[in-house]
């Protein structure tokens, strides 16, 4: 009769940077901590067994615990992911986190993302542009779109927007300006959304140039770190062919 391996319980050393750049006494340093490995344990699971039992200081984020939220998005092991999706049987004995770069840091494995979410989405005007949206009648039944049309938007509604593929991009650790594939995402969306107004022109005004589409080193960083596994290359490659048929 065949049996199930038992998995031998490991002590997990965890290795965290710490900093707060709003404590002038603070310089970024490597604090170690040890986690007794659970079954089916998350990274998120782990780090706050380290806030609860060993320092009430460390500070990260999260919501959902679902994979949802996306913020609880991190640099694990050199690699951008979200905590709360990564088992730490996945993961070696030791264990090295840092925060996403390209995001203002608000102190160890915290940063801003809502911060650089939102002035994208101001920069890129994500929302639908359409006439007498103001005067809109909420009890006129909406007009009917294709099932699969309504899919294409789903599939692209499905980013989180936790940051992982801007962390991942060589582009934008080099452009502050640059949008990245969660912006160009958003644009693609929209170019889509037979409700939006806005034509190629207005579209290429917006993403048309180094800071947009044309800024991309196709690296595919972006694509390979996504945690939903959106097809964010194959977005950033319709945008460039629509803005250079404008």
């Amino acid at each position: 009769m065949n049996t199930i391996p038992v998995r031998q319980q490991r002590t997990l050393n965890i290795n965290v940077l710490r900093h707060n750049p709003h404590d002038p006494e603070s310089t970024p340093r490597m604090q170690a901590f040890e986690v007794e490995e659970a079954d089916a344990m998350t990274l998120f699971v782990a780090l706050n067994l380290i806030r609860e039992e060993q320092d009430p200081s460390l500070q990260f984020d999260f919501v959902c615990r679902a994979g949802i939220c996306g913020s609880c998005g991190m640099i694990i092991n050199g690699r951008p992911g979200l905590a709360c999706r990564t088992l730490t049987r996945d993961l070696p004995d030791t264990i090295t986190l840092a925060p996403l770069p390209g995001f203002e840091l608000i102190a160890d494995l915290s940063v801003n993302t809502g911060k650089w979410m939102r002035g994208m989405a101001e920069r890129l005007e994500t929302w639908v542009h359409a006439e007498g949206l103001e005067q809109l009648d909420l009890d006129v039944m909406e007009a009917p779109m294709e099932p699969a049309l309504a899919q294409q938007l789903y599939e692209l509604e499905r980013c989180i927007e936790c940051g992982c593929c801007i962390a991942a991009c060589g582009t934008a650790q080099m452009r502050e300006d640059f949008a990245g594939a969660v912006g160009l995402n958003q644009i693609t969306r929209f170019r889509l959304d037979p409700r939006d107004q806005r034509s190629d022109a207005d579209f290429y005004q917006l993403v048309g140039d180094d800071s947009g589409v044309f800024g991309c080193m196709t690296l595919l960083g972006c694509e390979d770190m996504c945690p939903k596994d959106l097809p964010l290359a194959t977005q950033i490659a319709f945008l460039r062919r629509r803005m250079v048929a404008t």
